[in-house]
């Protein structure tokens, strides 16, 4: 497609000089042709002619890439050890982490349960749970101090909310008439 557009434009530069004095054209170096052409294509003829370029079916079939092609290309650019450095600092900063964190989360999730599905992956998950060494070690973090701090913490917070009081209430209020209710069917036989 750029190869036709390129060879138009060329086509349209060659017309456009050799209607000019002979004199004037063998003059004409690379720097006056560049601008000649930007020139050009900067008008309003210029862009609708780049339009009707790319708007050809050929072109624009030339333009589809081989899916094979560009999932290589992906494959090689995000495999990269240039690569890997950029992923590595950029996932340094919160934000960005937060923010493709987010936009994997659904992906991440069907994933994840189409793996629960799948019972090779449940019997690796078990054999890994059930390895002694990393049972010792979900141990050691259950019991850290940190991690009751931080299971304290996150009981205080989630009593702290509207919604929990709220459902807390419900709970109380339901168990209170059950015992009422118990309480009068007892009183009731003696």
């Amino acid at each position: 497609m750029l190869k036709k557009g390129v060879v138009i434009l060329l086509l349209l530069v060659g017309v456009l000089s050799g209607c000019s004095d002979s004199e004037s054209s063998s003059q004409m170096d690379y720097d006056q042709t560049k601008k000649m052409i930007v020139d050009i294509l900067k008008t309003d003829e210029g862009k609708k002619a780049i339009r009707d370029v790319i708007g050809d079916e050929e072109i624009k079939q030339n333009l589809v890439m081989n899916e094979k092609t560009i999932n290589a290309t992906i494959e090689k650019t995000l495999t990269s050890d240039k690569a890997a450095e950029f992923w590595k600092e950029n996932f340094k900063d919160p934000e960005f982490a937060e923010t493709m964190a987010k936009s994997m989360k659904t992906e991440n999730e069907k994933l994840l349960k189409n793996l629960m599905k799948d019972s090779e992956y449940r019997k690796m998950m078990i054999e890994l749970l059930q390895d002694p060494s990393i049972e010792s070690e979900i141990k050691k973090v259950l019991k850290s101090t940190e991690y009751r701090e931080h299971l304290e913490k996150i009981m205080q917070e989630t009593m702290d909310t509207p919604d929990f009081k709220s459902k807390f209430q419900e709970i109380l209020d339901k168990a209170a008439k059950e015992a009422s209710s118990v309480q009068d069917t007892a009183n009731n036989k003696s």
